[in-house]
């Protein structure tokens, strides 16, 4: 019964995919960010194109997974995958164009690094990006789209491994365990040494 339930749960969350293959479309691509809310470290985005059919019933939207969950789930869409992107905009360019701008041009990156082109994007939230290619928007899409939950695991572990590599240069600050959010140890280490190269100026609590 249990097996029944996860691979409808896997058919459910095919469905902005089916529907875009029963259209026409061949490499559809899901894309998601990270790293929108902390006060140090880039935003980054992934861009994921599954083959069609394909089976991965442990993923789901990264937030709802332990780190150790997100690692063999990682692996797994790495071993399908027919073609993966990654996206970083770092804090100095986070603070010069804003968050969402910043998120946008990462979401960007991510696609245009695909060893594949994608000629049609699932992205996650009720967004249109300015590129000449179709695509649909879906609010809390890493909820609703396999591709969209695998874009965001993969960029969740790629920017925690990076934030756990700051931390070697920055120990002071904790990133290996906050990953750059705003928590009271962090907030401390910011009123005791002020902020690193990797905070972002423009948020509040920083400087």
């Amino acid at each position: 019964m249990r097996q029944q339930s996860m691979a409808a749960s896997v058919v459910d969350l095919f469905h902005f995919e089916r529907e875009a293959h029963r259209r026409g479309y061949q490499l559809v691509s899901g894309i998601d960010e990270v790293g929108r809310g902390p006060l140090a470290g880039p935003v980054v985005a992934a861009a994921v194109i599954l083959p069609q059919n394909v089976e991965l019933s442990g993923v789901r939207d990264s937030k709802d997974l332990t780190a150790t969950q997100r690692e063999v789930c990682c692996q797994d869409i790495l071993s399908c995958t027919s073609a993966v992107g990654i996206g970083c905009v770092e804090p100095a360019e986070i603070d010069r164009i804003n968050i969402l701008q910043a998120t946008f041009q990462a979401m960007i990156q991510a696609i245009k690094n695909l060893q594949h082109p994608p000629d049609f994007l699932l992205i996650d939230g009720p967004y249109t990006l300015p590129l000449a290619i179709p695509q649909k928007g879906i609010p809390q899409g890493d909820r609703r789209s396999l591709s969209i939950a695998a874009a965001s695991i993969v960029a969740k572990v790629h920017r925690d491994r990076l934030m756990c590599e700051y931390h070697t240069l920055y120990p002071a600050y904790g990133f290996a365990r906050n990953k750059g959010y705003g928590t009271a140890k962090h907030l401390e280490a910011l009123r005791r040494h002020g902020p690193c190269p990797l905070h972002r100026l423009s948020f509040h609590g920083v400087i």
